[in-house]
C-alpha cells in the first residue's frame, strides 16, 4: 500500500520515557537531523530531578520536546502533534498536552499491571477507551526490538535498551526524515562496541520497516526546509554556545582562558565543553567547592587571564564574598549563573528566572556590577562574548544570566565570521613612572591592569578599602565614600556602551511587552500573532539589565500600558517601577516551565480589553 505524504508547516513532537530509556539521545538526534535538513527547530529537554527514581514511576520520567518548522520559530512548541510514550508513567505525565486527534505511539509491552500501578492508573488506558480522542498506535516495541535483534545473541537487558532507536525509526518514517545522520551517530557513539553499533542500527531500521510494512499508518508527513538567512549553521545548545563565546573572546583578546568551576546542574556542561578545548589554550579547574572555584578565577584574573566561573543559584550564593573581592579589587571576570528553580536545591532540573535580585544585590556592602541576560540558546554566544568585552574594557566582574531552558535547549545558530566580532582590546600597564593601581581611565573609570612580576609595578590588592589612585589600604571615611561612588559610576558608564533598544512593532501605542532572558521566544511569538490580528502591541527585549539602556525610560513613556512576563514572582517589574515610576504590570509563572506563547496572548487580550 503506497503511503500518502501530507505537508505540514510545523510539528511538535515529544519523546517520553524512563530516565534510562534514552529519550534525550533520540530526541537530540531527531533535532540534529531536522536541522541538517534545513528546518528551523526549537527544543526543550526535560530531565527528572531524581537521579535514580524508581523505574516506571512518574518522578523518573524524562522527556524531550522538539518543534520542527518550515518557517521562523522561537519556541519548542506547546501542545504536541505527536507523543511517543515508552511506559504508562510517561503517558500519564504528558497526555494532557497532546492535541485532540494527535498521534500517540505507546510501547504496549510496558503496559503491564506493575507499571500501571506505579503510574497510578486504575485501569489500562489502552483498553478503557480513555484514549479514543487520539490516533493511538499501540506497538509492541520491546518484543519487536527483541525479534529484530534475536540473531545477535545479546542478552535481553542489552537488547531492550535499543528500543529507543526502534521508536526513532518509526518517527523518521512518520515524518520523512533521512537516517544518514543517525547512522553516523550510532557508529560514532558506540565505536568501541561493534555489537552495539549493529544492534542499534537494526533497531532503527526495524522501526521504520514496521511503519512501512503494517497498515496502521496510512499517512506520513513532511516539514519542508525553512527559508533561513544564507550562512553556515549548526545546531547548538545554550551551554555550548556560551563555551564557544568565551573561546572566541579569549582568541580575539589574545588572552589565556581560565575557568574555575564546581559541577552543578544545569551549568555543568559549560565546564565539560570548555575542558575539550585545551588546544585553544583553555584551562579548566574543577574545584572542590564553589568558593574555591570563584577564588581561583579571581586569582587568574589578577594574573592577567580571561577568568570565568560558572554555577547556578545555590552556587552563586556561596560565591558572593569572593565576587565582592573581585569588585573591590576591580578585576575582570565573568560569572555565569544558569538559573534553576529554588530556593535551596529547589527544582535542580527545571527552569526559573528567580535569581535576578540575587545578581543585583546578593553581596554585602555597596557592590554593583554589570548584569547581562541571554535571550535564547543561539544568543548565548554573543552574550558571553559581550560579557567578556565589558569585563575587560571596564575592569569589573560581570554576571551573565541564562537558565535551564536556554542552557539545555537547542536551535540553529548562524556561525559568525571572526572579522565581524567586536574588538576586545587589552592594555596591560607597563610604565613604572606613571603606574598607580587605582589611577582611573578618564572615560571608562577602569583602573590599569598590571601583571604580577612586571618590573616596577609591584602592588597589592585585597578586600580592604583602597585609597584612590595609590591602592593603599585606607580607613578614611570620605575616601570610602568616594571609592564607592567611583565603582558605581564605572558600572553606570557602561550604559553609554549599550546600543539603542530595538522595538518590535510600533514606536508607541496601547501596550508594550517588556521581556528579558528566556521569555524572548514566547513573547515574540505572542506579540507577532497579536499584531497580525491588528492589535496595538509592541515588544522590547532587554539584554543589559544593569545598567539599563539609556533610552529605556523614554520608550516606556510612549505606551499606555506595560506588561512584564517573568518566570519568577515579579523581580524585573519591580526594578522598572522603582527606576522609572511606571505602573508596569507583572505576569508571573513559577512552575519550573517556560512561558507558553498562548499564556502571553491571553494576557495581551485581557489588557487590551479583548478577553
Amino acid at each position: 500500500m503506497s503511503k500518502r505524504v501530507e505537508s505540514l508547516e510545523d510539528v511538535t513532537i515529544r519523546f517520553a520515557g524512563d530516565s534510562g530509556d534514552g529519550m534525550q539521545l533520540v530526541g537530540g538526534e531527531l533535532a540534529n537531523t531536522s536541522a541538517l535538513i534545513g528546518n528551523d527547530i526549537g527544543v526543550l529537554p526535560d530531565y527528572p530531578a531524581e537521579i535514580r527514581a524508581p523505574i516506571g514511576t512518574i518522578p523518573g520520567v524524562s522527556g524531550y520536546q522538539l518543534h520542527i518548522s518550515s518557517t521562523d520559530i522561537h519556541t519548542p512548541g506547546e501542545k504536541y502533534d505527536s507523543l511517543i510514550a515508552m511506559n504508562p508513567a510517561a503517558l500519564k505525565t504528558n497526555l494532557e498536552n497532546l492535541k485532540p486527534n494527535g498521534i500517540l505511539i505507546v510501547n504496549s509491552d510496558s503496559f503491564k499491571s506493575r507499571n500501571l500501578q506505579l503510574a497510578r492508573y486504575e485501569s489500562n488506558p489502552l483498553e478503557d477507551g480513555s484514549l479514543d480522542k487520539y490516533q493511538c498506535f499501540a506497538v509492541d516495541m520491546t518484543d519487536l526490538t527483541r525479534k529484530a535483534l534475536r540473531e545477535l545473541e545479546l542478552g535481553n537487558k542489552v537488547v531492550d535498551r535499543c528500543k529507543n532507536f526502534f521508536a526513532l525509526g518509526m518517527v523518521f518514517w512518520l515524518y520523512n526524515r533521512t537516517m544518514d545522520h543517525a547512522v553516523s551517530l550510532i557508529k560514532s557513539k558506540f565505536a568501541k562496541k561493534p555489537e552495539l553499533v549493529e544492534a542499534n542500527l537494526l533497531a532503527l531500521k526495524a522501526g521504520a520497516a514496521y511503519c512501512e510494512m503494517t497498515e496502521q499508518f496510512i499517512n506520513s508527513y513532511e516539514v519542508k526546509p525553512a527559508k533561513l538567512k544564507p550562512g553556515i549553521y549548526r545546531n547548538i545548545t545554550g551551554n555550548s554556545a556560551i563555551a564557544l563565546g568565551f573561546i572566541a573572546a579569549a582568541n580575539r583578546s589574545k588572552l589565556s582562558l581560565f575557568l574555575g568551576s564546581y559541577p552543578i546542574t544545569p551549568a555543568s556542561d559549560i565546564l565539560h565543553d570548555l575542558s575539550k578545548y585545551k588546544h585553544f589554550g583553555v584551562r579548566t579547574f574543577q574545584a572542590e567547592d564553589e568558593i574555591a572555584a570563584v577564588c581561583s578565577a579571581v586569582g587568574a584574573a589578577y594574573n592577567g587571564a580571561l577568568a570565568l566561573t560558572t554555577t547556578s543559584g545555590p552556587g552563586l550564593a556561596l560565591k558572593g564574598e569572593a565576587i565582592g573581592l573581585a569588585i573591590m579589587t576591580e578585576l575582570p571576570m565573568v560569572i555565569v549563573n544558569v538559573q534553576r528553580g529554588g530556593p535551596s536545591t529547589g527544582l535542580p532540573t527545571k527552569t526559573e528566572q528567580a535569581d535576578l535580585m540575587q545578581a543585583f544585590y546578593g553581596r554585602n556592602g555597596e557592590s554593583p556590577l554589570p548584569i547581562i541576560a541571554a535571550s535564547k540558546s543561539s544568543d548565548c554566544f554573543e552574550s558571553a562574548y559581550e560579557a567578556c568585552r565589558i569585563a575587560i574594557k571596564y575592569m569589573t566582574p560581570v554576571i551573565l544570566l541564562t537558565d535551564g531552558y536556554i542552557a539545555n535547549g537547542a536551535e540553529p545558530w548562524s556561525v559568525p565570521r571572526v572579522e565581524d566580532l567586536a574588538e576586545i582590546k587589552v592594555t596591560y600597564a607597563k610604565d613604572p613612572e606613571t603606574y598607580m593601581p587605582f589611577l582611573r581611565d578618564e572615560k571608562t573609570l577602569a583602573r590599569p591592569w598590571a601583571i604580577p612580576g612586571t618590573p616596577g609595578l609591584e602592588h597589592r590588592v585585597g578586600g580592604l578599602e583602597k585609597e584612590a589612585d595609590t591602592g593603599n589600604v585606607s580607613y578614611d571615611v570620605r575616601n570610602h565614600e568616594y571609592m564607592t561612588k567611583m565603582r558605581a559610576k564605572k558600572v553606570d558608564n557602561i550604559a553609554n556602551d549599550i546600543p539603542p533598544i530595538e522595538i518590535d512593532g510600533d514606536q508607541e501605542g496601547e501596550l508594550l511587552v517588556v521581556g528579558w532572558g528566556s521569555t524572548f521566544g514566547a513573547t515574540k511569538t505572542a506579540v507577532d500573532k497579536k499584531r497580525q490580528e491588528g492589535k496595538s502591541v509592541s515588544s522590547i527585549h532587554i539584554r543589559y539589565l544593569n545598567p539599563l539602556p539609556n533610552d529605556l525610560g523614554d520608550i516606556l513613556k510612549r505606551f499606555k500600558k506595560i506588561l512584564v512576563p517573568e518566570i519568577n514572582s515579579g523581580q524585573f517589574v519591580n526594578i522598572l517601577r522603582a527606576k522609572y515610576l511606571v505602573p508596569a504590570i507583572p505576569q508571573n509563572k513559577v512552575q519550573g516551565l517556560p512561558f507558553f506563547s498562548s499564556e502571553i496572548e491571553e494576557k495581551i487580550d485581557e489588557l487590551l480589553g479583548d478577553a
